[in-house]
């Protein structure tokens, strides 16, 4: 996510590096490319650095490539990020029965420095972490250094690790080994209904206001959001309802004092409606605010798999423009989503844009379109059509001859 262009408000230049970030990348290509592959891989070290402390034992639920010899063979994932403007790389290699190498190292010069470094049980701290001590007792085979590491108050390790583990992740499928032992991509609406637990009446303020004014509450935060979306809802309330067991969702049985009601306005009537209610659409935004939010306030990572599943093309673009924007995103938030929608590509600078193909061997390649060279990606170039025109590759090639014999509806000597 480094910048091509920088002279945008939406670029992020840090004192300690050259490059700059950006706040938003969209991931395009044809259906079963890798698209989805691309978030589930950061989500899951997310998820491993959040949880193998607490939740793996006898074996690491990874999800590895299918083809070849590649299920006996370890997977590798590694992640740059910059937190308090210093840079970090975290390097982890894993097989189903353990953690084979990790690595974490800071740049706080920009020269690199090795923080820890682990070779199955052996683990390696740099001199001056005596914070850290105590990670060796925690460790087993299948634990992560760094969820260990999570425990101690260590300034140079801690603050990487939260910001790695607390990745917000949307619409990852619970299909995954990893997906359905926790639960990953359904946060359903109870992120978004804690923030407004808070039922104080103060509506006037926002997420959108003067800046100068008395920071909102994350209740008035949350209904900025559901108004920004223009859907209709002008409040939201939580009754103290009783539940009919035998109707209630899981979720409701689990929190059964925390019945969320919508509340619309229409003509001086106000009505309350529940969440099931609504349309998918206004479902989907609804979960995404409190996950949207947590972002936009800790100026972390948001990913979204498949944003156009759900959201109209106006909320996809909405939802772009408040990571784009430095005033609703002041402390550098990010938004990685994948998506089929075109669209999008009117509100995307080309350096916002990546793209997946499959090789002959199943696996993907992903491609930052500001890589194409010369005029194919002119700053001035209108992206759809180009995207459309297939001038970048990562669309879909369809055989309509040989579909039409399939369905009888060619004659054979066409």
């Amino acid at each position: 996510m480094v910048a091509v262009d920088e002279d945008r408000p939406s670029v992020r230049k840090f004192d300690q590096l050259a490059e700059r970030a950006l706040a938003v990348a969209g991931v395009y290509g044809p259906n079963a490319s890798g698209k989805s592959n691309v978030i589930e891989s950061l989500a899951w070290l997310s998820m491993a650095v959040a949880r193998s402390l607490r939740a793996w034992d006898q074996f690491i639920p990874r999800d590895p490539f299918k083809f070849g010899n590649a299920p006996q063979m370890s997977s590798t994932y590694g992640v740059e990020m910059v937190i308090n403007g210093v840079r970090f790389a975290y390097r982890l290699e894993v097989d189903d029965a353990e953690v084979l190498f990790e690595g974490l190292y800071s740049y706080p010069e920009r020269r690199r420095r090795a923080l820890f470094e682990r070779e199955g049980s052996d683990i390696r701290f740099r001199r001056g972490l005596g914070a850290l001590s105590g990670t060796r007792e925690l460790l087993t085979g299948t634990t992560l250094a760094l969820s260990a590491a999570m425990r101690f108050d260590e300034p140079e390790v801690q603050p990487f690790a939260h910001a790695l583990a607390g990745i917000g992740v949307l619409g990852v499928r619970r299909r995954l080994p990893w997906g359905r032992l926790f639960g990953v991509g359904l946060p359903g609406a109870s992120a978004t209904g804690r923030l407004f637990e808070d039922q104080s009446n103060s509506l006037q303020s926002s997420l959108f206001d003067d800046p100068d004014n008395v920071q909102p509450s994350p209740r008035e935060s949350a209904l900025a959001l559901l108004r920004f979306a223009d859907l209709g809802i002008d409040d939201v309330k939580i009754a103290d309802d009783d539940i009919d067991e035998s109707h209630a969702t899981p979720q409701a049985r689990r929190e059964p004092w925390k019945q969320l009601r919508l509340i619309h306005r229409v003509s001086g009537q106000e009505l309350p409606f529940d969440l099931e209610e609504e349309s998918a659409g206004t479902q989907t935004w609804f979960t995404l605010v409190g996950p949207t939010l947590n972002a936009l306030r800790s100026g972390r990572i948001l990913l979204f798999d498949e944003i156009d599943a759900s959201l109209h093309p106006r909320l996809s673009a909405r939802l772009l423009e408040l990571f784009q924007d430095p005033e609703t995103n002041p402390h550098g938030a990010q938004l990685i989503f994948t998506t089929h929608d075109t669209s999008l590509l009117n509100h995307l600078n080309r350096d916002e844009v990546w793209l997946t193909e499959k090789g002959e061997s199943g696996a993907t390649t992903l491609t930052a379109l500001a890589e194409y060279g010369g005029d194919n990606v002119r700053r001035s170039l209108n992206l759809e059509r180009a995207y459309r025109q297939g001038r970048f590759g990562a669309v879909p090639e369809l055989d309509q001859f040989t579909l039409r014999r399939a369905l009888g509806l060619a004659s054979s000597d066409q």
